[in-house]
């Protein structure tokens, strides 16, 4: 598996554990919605957490009498929860600190464009 695809899937997993954390309640459809991936990635996670013993599943009775399903993270979960945040912290700062460099040296740039045409500008007959 490639380096940028392992990160997506940690992304990914670290998001939907958030979200359950969050909101216990919440359904697949949600989550993929919530988090702008397909119901099929999230079923795949949910499982994946499931069979790792990071989150284990619930049901009651509604008050329709339908059955709902609750995700709950076990302290597994929580402690692997936590990992993944720190991990993603670090990450996300290296893009951060990476974006922040891009953009000096394109404001650099457009500051020494902007300094050539008025250059040019002055020099036209």
């Amino acid at each position: 598996m490639s380096e940028k695809l392992k990160q997506h899937q940690d992304e990914v997993r670290f998001k939907v554990m958030r979200a359950i954390a969050e909101n216990p309640n919440v359904t697949q459809r949600e989550l993929a919605k919530n988090l702008g991936v397909s119901l099929g990635q999230i079923n795949y996670q949910l499982k994946a957490l499931k069979d790792k013993g990071l989150v284990k599943l619930g049901n009651f009775l509604r008050s329709d009498n339908k059955l709902a399903y609750v995700n709950l993270l076990t302290p597994k979960g929580i402690t692997n929860k936590v990992q993944l945040a720190e991990i993603f912290l670090v990450r996300k700062r290296q893009e951060f600190e990476l974006i922040k460099r891009e953009l000096e040296a394109l404001e650099r740039e457009l500051k020494n464009d902007d300094e050539l045409i008025r250059k040019t500008s002055r020099d036209k007959p």
